[in-house]
């Protein structure tokens, strides 16, 4: 499975430079937040797969005006292809604006995901807007990785987790890709592609996958 992972700022190529079929060999695009409605609902009309986002904190008028076309997984833990995705957006609170978390907001967050993580048998992959804490934030209130995200990872052990918010641009020290207890971590900041194998679906999962979409999705991973 190839995956286009997206974040806080767009990318030319994809958008101002766009030539047909420039987005045909990704399976699934996937955004981690801060970026425009306008340029997801792009994406997604051009590409043939669906596109899953959380929202990041300065997306304060997807609540008025969402990425049409797309699909949100805030709070939400979906199937796609077999590959068990879990979204979790905003970042830690450093103002009144929305999408922003204290750390207990976020421990109660991943709470009530915890019967839905159970029910699949786990996760594979994490969306996420802000980090963990220590595992790519920044120095400053407004880029404070989530301890209890990282208190997930080590409860659950993900394959991946994918976030933005702390831009590639703000150092040379911001790591891209890092290891972490099993886990691979990815930076999306702009786009970077995630190739992975194509998981099994077990057939404990069978009739348990609880998202349809206007795409073709085969039967066995339908209720």
């Amino acid at each position: 499975m190839k995956i286009l992972t997206l974040s806080d700022e767009e990318c030319k190529a994809l958008w101002d430079y766009y030539t047909p079929g420039k987005l045909k060999e990704y399976d699934l695009i996937i955004s981690c937040g801060d970026l425009k409605a306008s340029y997801l609902s792009f994406l997604v009309t051009m590409a043939r797969c669906p596109l899953l986002y959380v929202p990041g904190n300065h997306d304060v008028r997807y609540s008025l005006q969402p990425p049409e076309g797309c699909d949100c997984i805030d709070d939400g833990l979906v199937v796609y292809n077999g590959l068990r995705i879990l979204g979790l957006g905003g970042c830690r609170r450093y103002n009144l604006g929305p999408h922003q978390y204290t750390e207990s907001e976020m421990r109660r967050r991943i709470l009530r995901l915890k019967w839905k993580i159970w029910r699949l048998g786990g996760v594979d992959l994490v969306v996420t807007h802000a980090p963990a804490k220590g595992l790519g934030d920044s120095d400053d209130p407004a880029h404070w990785g989530f301890q209890a995200l990282r208190d997930f990872l080590d409860k659950y052990h993900p394959k991946y987790l994918v976030h933005g918010h702390v831009h590639m641009s703000y150092g040379h020290n911001i790591p891209r890709v890092q290891e972490y207890n099993g886990t691979t971590i990815i930076n999306a900041y702009e786009r970077y592609v995630l190739e992975i194998p194509d998981p099994p679906c077990p057939v404990e999962q069978l009739g348990q996958v609880i998202w349809k979409t206007r795409y073709r999705i085969p039967e066995t991973h339908l209720v």
